[in-house]
């Protein structure tokens, strides 16, 4: 199964809710949601983690509850933290678009002249050789 989240503990094989800390889970999530930095609404809760740790917990699904975790935030909540998180990251300039690709045209076809030339030392001889390869690509790939 992986690592347990923070909130839940493992009783009899089954994921239960620490009560303590899903309450302090709540309050992370309304002091981020009142405008509280990651640090500062981790610290408001008495939740002891790094700023990465903080945000992947506000991101972390599970707290809405599956087939074997129990829900802690409510969705609305949870979708409030989202969006909260996309505006700040937007308004910082984190947010990163893909770039769109661009299509590589390869070299289809290679000509290669025939060699008058034989050199006794292996690396002229490759570098005469190369040096006789013409290349053709027709703007359409083929």
């Amino acid at each position: 199964m992986g690592h347990t989240p923070f909130g839940y503990r493992i009783e009899n094989g089954k994921a239960v809710i620490d009560d303590e800390a899903a309450e302090q889970v709540k309050a992370l999530f309304l002091s981020y949601l009142s405008g509280d930095s990651l640090t500062t609404a981790a610290q408001k809760a008495g939740i002891n983690s790094f700023h990465v740790g903080i945000g992947k917990m506000l991101r972390n699904t599970r707290y809405l509850g599956d087939e074997y975790y129990p829900a802690i935030i409510d969705p609305v909540t949870f979708a409030a933290a989202e969006a909260e998180r996309i505006k700040r990251a937007t308004k910082l300039g984190r947010i990163r678009e893909p770039k769109e690709e661009t299509e590589v045209i390869f070299p289809t076809a290679f000509y290669i002249k025939e060699a008058t030339q034989q050199f006794d030392d292996p690396f002229q001889q490759a570098e005469y050789t190369y040096s006789l390869i013409e290349m053709e690509v027709h703007e359409d790939g083929s």
